[in-house]
């Protein structure tokens, strides 16, 4: 695997090393030694997939509260989508930012994303699937999130002629309304 830091501090983008012969290919998607090297944790507890029928559709940003924060690493297996992180850790140089990649099946990258960021993603085909693991089990008591189109995150989602996000997802607070909870 090749590690690629981005611009917020602890998330990686995450290629595969493919040996390939005349069958196709064979590739690692996580060594918990490898992951090791750069600080980060493999010990994936809970595995979950999503599908989206169409493209256009949005799903987050969203994130577990403390004491239930979780890292997570996401990749496409079907389609593709735009998939954009928030870091939300008041500490970190940098706090309030945010960063996008495109994830594809056909690019197979990941995201590492660590614990303390939002995230959520753009469907950017049809009929596609994200698998995402993740190192500590979902509470629902714990779920959390801020408004995808927040004007003081200002993620430049990819313009669609019709995005489909949900209700729950519509209603999140904002970014300044999650500061004054926390």
């Amino acid at each position: 695997m090749i590690f690629h830091p981005t611009p917020l501090a602890g998330a990686w983008l995450i290629e595969i090393e493919p040996l390939s012969d005349s069958r196709g290919f064979f590739a690692r998607t996580v060594c918990q030694e490898q992951f090791a090297c750069f600080g980060l944790n493999a010990t994936f507890v809970e595995q979950s997939v999503s599908w989206s029928p169409r493209s256009g559709t949005l799903r987050g940003l969203h994130f577990q509260a403390s004491p239930h924060e979780e890292e997570k690493l996401v990749r496409v297996t079907r389609g593709a989508i735009f998939d954009a992180i928030v870091d939300l850790r008041k500490n970190s140089p940098t706090f309030g930012r945010w960063f996008a990649s495109d994830l594809t099946a056909d690019n197979r990258q990941q995201l590492y994303i660590p614990k303390g960021f939002a995230h959520g993603f753009q469907t950017t085909a049809p009929d596609t699937e994200v698998f995402y693991e993740m190192t500590v089990p979902f509470h629902p008591s714990a779920s959390r999130g801020i408004r995808w189109n927040d004007p003081d995150i200002a993620v430049d989602w990819p313009a669609v002629e019709h995005r489909e996000v949900s209700g729950r997802d519509q209603n999140l607070p904002s970014f300044q309304e999650h500061l004054s909870r926390v």
